[in-house]
C-alpha cells in the first residue's frame, strides 16, 4: 500500500480542559498520512486518479480551527473520519500534538490509525 502524507500542518484553534485553553486560541501540529494505491496515477499522471492532498489539509485546518474539542484524541479521531472520507484513502495515521503544552516538551499529542474496514 502507498502513503501520502502531510507533515507539520501548523494550525491554530481551541483545545484543552483548563479554562484559559477554552478561550485562548493555541497552536496545534498536526501530521497525516493516508493510505492508498498510487498505481492508477502514477501511470495516467492525472490529478483526479490521485488523492487530494490539498482538500486533505484544508478540510484537517477547518475543522482543527474550529471544533473547539477538550482532547487531542477527539481531535485526531474527527481528522482520522475526514480523511476516510476522501476517495481511494483506505487508511489512515493521524498524529495530532499541542507544541509547549507540558513544561521542558517540545510537544505532546497522540498519534491514532483508523481504516475504513
Amino acid at each position: 500500500m502507498d502513503k501520502v502524507f502531510i507533515k507539520d500542518l501548523l494550525v491554530r484553534g481551541i483545545i484543552g480542559i483548563n479554562d484559559w485553553e477554552r478561550e485562548k486560541i493555541q497552536d496545534i501540529l498536526i501530521n497525516i498520512t493516508v493510505f492508498t494505491d498510487t498505481g492508477t496515477a502514477a501511470v495516467s499522471d492525472d490529478l483526479s486518479d490521485c488523492v487530494d492532498y490539498r482538500a486533505l489539509a484544508k478540510k484537517a485546518q477547518n475543522h482543527a480551527e474550529t471544533a473547539g474539542r477538550f482532547t487531542v484524541e477527539a481531535l485526531a479521531n474527527d481528522i482520522a473520519k475526514l480523511c476516510l472520507e476522501q476517495k481511494g484513502v483506505n487508511k489512515v495515521i493521524v498524529r495530532v500534538e499541542k507544541p509547549g503544552a507540558v513544561r521542558f516538551a517540545k510537544s505532546v499529542g497522540v498519534e491514532i490509525e483508523r481504516s475504513s474496514e
